[in-house]
Parts: structure tokens; sequence; C-alpha cells
């Protein structure tokens, strides 16, 4: 209609070619050949026929199909970005967004809300080793079972060091964390936790955590040199909160996938598959070319990264610790212990060490029942 209201002033001349033209929002040159087709066949000839055509590059419907299918058959409840992941390396070929917007489509999964008012985020540590977060994340990992995920990943890139599953978050949990850091990499700078019990005494609830009243995790990372900042909102663990929120999303359904239903399994493939897989995928370059890691060359681990505990030696030569009798043996360096102060370690795998100083004077499995040789024995 509005072309022929310009084509009528035109064609009385009331309007030239370049009036006409504006008032269409088109150019002189095109306007003139909009006159050719009109004049040819009439409003017909206005209409484009590109409309009319089926798009080369569309998708055959038995695609379409067919991933709706895959994903409602196998993967409900799978996010987005996860699934494309899974689709591209089971060999399809389409794009995240394309596979989004079939999803979709079909009411698979909704569409986004709208997102927040932008915050800043904290800028990312220069190098790998400056900075490493540790954090526990409890849910429903496996139907059925509650289980805590203890994740320690570094500021600088993202990368994740070590990812398992425990019954509870604690002491021994972190101390394992940490131990695979400083064993894979070597020593960092600072570590970045919440104000967890474990990690930090806080005298008043809410308040701010004593750096004096140290935790067995504060005496041994103190030990080893590396600065603790505590975080005081969940918003200043931003990067762990948001892994946790991608691991939320897409382990529970990795796990049933592979039909398992145990911790030890679940750890296996924490370690085996979905480690290396989510490294390769979200860790990022850091910013700046280098490393912060230093070679740990201190001796043994085991020794720092542990719970110690002050006793006394008994008259019988023994010592009471937990409900157990730890029976200091014969020694040709001394005739007894008793009243000297002696020191208890316990390791990540329960078994127990007595030291006189630094020198090892007896070890013992969980129940305490003496080892003859090391620790090793104990597992």
């Amino acid at each position: 209609m509005r072309f022929e209201e310009a084509y009528e002033g035109w064609n009385t001349g009331r309007l030239t070619q370049a009036e006409a033209a504006q008032i269409l929002g088109m150019c002189e040159r095109s306007f003139r050949r909009y006159l050719s087709r009109y004049e040819a066949e009439g409003l017909e000839g206005l209409i484009d026929r590109r409309l009319e055509q089926v798009s080369n590059r569309r998708a055959p419907v038995d695609e379409v199909m067919a991933l709706a299918d895959q994903y409602r058959s196998r993967h409900i409840g799978w996010n987005v970005k996860h699934f494309h992941n899974w689709y591209g390396r089971s060999g399809g070929l389409r794009s995240y967004t394309w596979v989004k917007k079939r999803l979709q489509e079909a009411k698979l999964v909704p569409k986004g809300e709208k997102r927040s008012a932008h915050r800043k985020r904290r800028e990312r540590s220069a190098l790998p080793g400056m900075m490493i977060h540790q954090d526990g994340s409890t849910h429903e990992w496996v139907a059925g079972q509650m289980w805590d995920l203890i994740n320690t990943m570094d500021d600088a890139t993202s990368e994740h060091y070590s990812m398992r599953f425990v019954e509870q978050e604690g002491t021994v949990s972190s101390f394992r964390g940490v131990q695979d850091v400083i064993a894979a990499r070597g020593l960092f700078s600072s570590f970045y936790s919440d104000r967890g019990s474990h990690y930090w005494n806080t005298p008043e609830a809410g308040g701010k955590v004593d750096k004096e009243n140290l935790t067995q995790f504060g005496r041994a990372m103190k030990h080893l040199g590396i600065d603790m900042i505590a975080a005081y909102s969940p918003e200043a663990r931003g990067r762990s909160e948001r892994a946790f929120g991608t691991h939320q999303g897409r382990l529970p359904q990795e796990l049933a996938l592979a039909g398992i239903t145990n911790m030890a399994d679940a750890n296996r493939y924490l370690a085996e598959i979905y480690l290396p897989a989510f490294n390769a995928e979200f860790a990022l370059p850091a910013p700046e070319q280098g490393s912060a890691f230093v070679p740990w060359i201190g001796g043994s681990l085991d020794d720092i990264l542990c719970e110690q505990f002050e006793r006394t030696v008994g008259n019988d030569n023994c010592v009471r610790f937990d409900g157990l009798i730890l029976q200091i043996p014969a020694d040709r360096h001394r005739c007894h212990y008793v009243k000297a102060r002696v020191r208890v370690n316990r390791y990540a795998n329960g078994a127990l060490a007595l030291f006189h100083g630094p020198r090892g004077l007896a070890y013992f499995t969980p129940e305490g029942r003496p080892i003859t040789d090391d620790l090793q024995q104990a597992a």
C-alpha cells in the first residue's frame, strides 16, 4: 500500500523518484527496480521470493528430532553447555547456540533469566601458585546420598588441582587437598578459604578470625610459610561458588550416566575422567607468564599436614591418646621417657606416631597396634 501511494505520487508528477524512494526508505536505484517489477507483474512482483525458499544451511527435521530425543532419553537435567560439550565429543557439528535454541524450542530447557546489574569482579592473581582457593559443597551428588565435595583450585587460572568426595568436610579433607597441590606443583604463596572451624578459630560468631590462636590446619600452613586469608562472605568466594554451580549441574548427571553409586568409584571418576576434562574446558591462561610455585624440598609432608598433639609420658612408659594406650618401645639411646613431653601425630589415614623432638619413637595403626617399620603399613 505504501508503494502504491509512492507510485501514484511519482506517476502524477507530484514526487520525484528520489522523493518516492525516501518515503519507502530505500535508494533511488532500488525504487526504479521496484517500478520495473510492479509494471511487469503488479503487486506480486514486489514480494521477496527469498522468503519462500528454505535455507540451504537449515538442519534436516530428522536431525533436530534426534537431538531432542537424545536429550530427552539420557540427559534430562543437564545444562546446555554441559550437553553441548558431550554432543561435540560424540561427533556433533552444530554450534552451541543452535543446540540451545533447538532444546528451548522443544521445551526441554528453560530460557535463561535476565542477569542482574553489573558487578565488577576481583582481578585474578597474576601467576599460578600465588593464591589457592579451597572450599566444600554439600550436595546430593549421587541419588539418595549427601556428600561433601572438597575442591582446591588456583585463583589465577581456575585450574582445579584436587577434587575429592568425603563424608564430611574437615581438617583431614583440607590437608589432603593441600597435599595434592604441593605434591604435584610445589609450595604456593597464600591460601584463601571461608571461616570454617577447621580453618580458623572465630571467638565471636560472624566476627573476625583469631590469627594468633591457630587450628591444626593453621599451624600446618604457618609451618610451611603459607599465608592464610579468610573470606567473610559468599560473594568474596565467587570463583569457588561459581565452580560449584557448574559441578552441581554436571557431576550428578555424569555419575548417574556412569552407573556410579559409591564414594570410592566416584573419587576414581573424579581423578581419571572428570577433573582432566573440566580443566581442559574451563582452565584459563594466567594473566602473566611464569609460576609462583616453589618446589617442595623440606622432607616429609605427612609429618606437617597432620594433626599434632602434646602429651606427657606416663610412669609405664606409655602415652594415653584418644582412648588408646600407646607403648613406647625399648630404646638403646634412652632407658625410658617417663614424664617427658612427646608429640602425637595423627595422619590423614588415621595412623599415629610418637615424636620426641625431631625423633620418631613409634608408629601405630589407627587402632593403636604397633607398626614395625613406618607409616606405609598403616594403610
